[in-house]
């Protein structure tokens, strides 16, 4: 069975109307609010003419026709609300990068087509520098936060909307095929608006499937699994622009569970986040590999949490290492590591649990529903114990192509033996025990000398040295290998390390053509707001 996001969230709020779903600063709203202040965003766009232009059957699988609400926001109650409002509506949401400056901005407007948007104050600034480049941008809906800008010339009020609106249904029925749009991150080239079902993601990595991988079969399903959930609470670090803070929240969501916020939404602050975890009793958290990892356990050196009600650590998005899997079981004995993996063209791979009893190992996924590996000729699927090196695939439910792109859409979705492939470009194994190793994106591969070395698996080798705060690898030019692998480091603060310890920590984990010919030190990596590497940033380090 496929279903819509607001026929999910209409049979949670019904069946547990009184759970707290939110929680951010002192707000804090049950389902029943949250369904009701999302249909009212929803109705004031579908009064000011936004929603469906042609129905799925009639477009190809790059084409939309639905309006697109751009999510212009940090993380908060609003930045929900905004996605369930425009679902509601059938109007498709899409999230903006915050860290974007005017230029990329203007394209990611541009490319998405956005007729609407809803952001916080801060930007107020940037957005009114490009909307005279944006002859579609109709309607903005204005999110205070304390800044004191003024808002951008004929925006609305975001709380004037939810309180003046209708909380009844919207009248304009949703679909299972209106769309779920994730723009990806850019970091290794220009942000591509993934298009999915909403269904298809719903089952894929938005919480359609119980914790076995079943599918779940109907709406009274859909509403008996929430009861079930228990009402926890589960704090979310990462930014809601980042497909894994999406994913995280919405699974919360189909549980019955609710999503608790830190107070600060601009930045992780360690302190804060742990003591969100320790106010509401959380039994999950959700944060994003090393980047957020080692600043979390820092701050667990210097300051004791009450997380004995702290049953998961759910990491995705990035690689997380196994030294700081290591140190969260010694500080947590309780808990379990989850280490899962996928990306915006796949939704939910794999996972790898670690546990204190279990051990630890980084790299290595137990494959989920339609997860596998296809050969490097995208001829056939390879099976477990295949000495080739494929890609990392996603078979049945994959999203439809890329916004306005026909040309990325087939060569990313392939189709192979009368079925269509997700493969966006990952280096995997199918190892003989069924387990799948995922090497690292191709497009960050340095070829050196012939051989293919993997930007991950450098990162993960370094980072086992204690004194390494992050490290990020990039290639760069050379006469004799053609390309040399070079690490930019930064190192934890008020430490020292000579290079020479450096390659002898990494050479305990990875042959010796792979390690670095040079190593780079910087005060601070630049990662994305989500951690992800910024890879063309290190190029440019790497060069230098």
């Amino acid at each position: 069975m496929d279903f819509s996001f607001p026929q999910v969230f209409d049979a949670i709020a019904e069946a547990v109307p009184d759970r707290e779903a939110i929680v951010f600063r002192e707000r804090r709203y049950t389902f029943k609010q949250l369904v009701e202040r999302s249909r009212s965003l929803a109705n004031y766009l579908s009064q000011r003419g936004l929603g469906v232009t042609r129905e799925r059957s009639d477009l190809e699988g790059h084409e939309s026709g639905q309006d697109h609400l751009a999510l212009y926001l940090y993380n908060g109650n609003e930045y929900i609300e905004g996605m369930l409002g425009a679902f509601y509506a059938r109007v498709a949401p899409f999230n903006v990068n915050y860290r974007y400056v005017e230029e990329e901005l203007l394209y990611l407007f541009k490319n998405s087509g956005a007729r609407a948007v809803l952001y916080h104050a801060e930007f107020a600034p940037k957005l009114e520098a490009i909307m005279d480049q944006l002859p579609d941008l109709e309607l903005c809906i204005h999110v205070e936060d304390g800044t004191g800008n003024t808002p951008v010339p004929g925006a609305v009020d975001f709380d004037d909307v939810i309180e003046s609106s209708s909380t009844e249904s919207p009248h304009d029925t949703p679909s299972p095929d209106d769309l779920y749009i994730l723009y990806t991150g850019g970091t290794t080239g220009m942000p591509k608006g993934v298009l999915w079902r909403s269904a298809d993601i719903h089952m894929g990595g938005m919480g359609g499937r119980k914790m076995d991988g079943v599918e779940l079969a109907s709406i009274e399903e859909v509403a008996e699994y929430a009861k079930s959930g228990g009402g926890g609470k589960s704090v979310i670090g990462p930014p809601m622009m980042h497909g894994a803070a999406q994913w995280g929240a919405f699974i919360n969501f189909g549980m019955g569970n609710g999503i608790v916020f830190p107070s600060d939404n601009k930045r992780l602050d360690p302190h804060d986040f742990l003591s969100a975890i320790e106010r509401e009793k959380a039994l999950s958290a959700t944060i994003v590999g090393d980047a957020f990892a080692r600043p979390i356990l820092d701050q667990l050196e210097k300051q004791s949490y009450d997380l004995s009600g702290l049953f998961v650590i759910g990491s995705g998005g990035a690689p997380l290492s196994t030294r700081n899997k290591k140190e969260f079981l010694e500080k947590i004995p309780n808990v379990t590591v989850l280490d899962s993996i996928g990306s915006s063209e796949t939704g939910a791979q794999g996972s790898n649990p670690s546990t204190k009893d279990s051990g630890v190992s980084t790299g290595d996924f137990k494959p989920g529903v339609g997860a596998c590996v296809v050969s490097e000729d995208l001829w056939r699927l390879l099976e477990p114990g295949d000495e080739e090196m494929g890609w990392f695939a996603q078979q049945g439910r994959t999203p439809l192509g890329y916004l306005g792109d026909a040309e990325k859409t087939a060569r990313t979705f392939p189709v192979i033996g009368g079925l269509r492939y997700a493969v966006p470009g990952d280096r995997a194994r199918y190892r003989a025990d069924g387990s799948i190793e995922v090497l690292g994106r191709d497009s960050v591969t340095i070829n050196s000398g012939g051989e293919k070395i993997f930007a991950e698996e450098v990162e993960g080798a370094l980072k086992q040295h204690a004194n390494v705060f992050d490290v990020v690898v990039a290639g760069r030019p050379s006469d004799r290998w053609g390309q040399e692998v070079v690490a930019i480091v930064q190192l934890r603060e008020g430490a020292t390390t000579v290079e020479a310890e450096l390659l002898a920590e990494a050479e305990k984990h990875i042959a010796r053509y792979k390690l670095p010919k040079a190593i780079v030190f910087r005060d601070k990596i630049q990662r994305s707001p989500s951690g992800k590497a910024d890879y063309r940033w290190a190029k440019e380090q790497a060069g230098a």
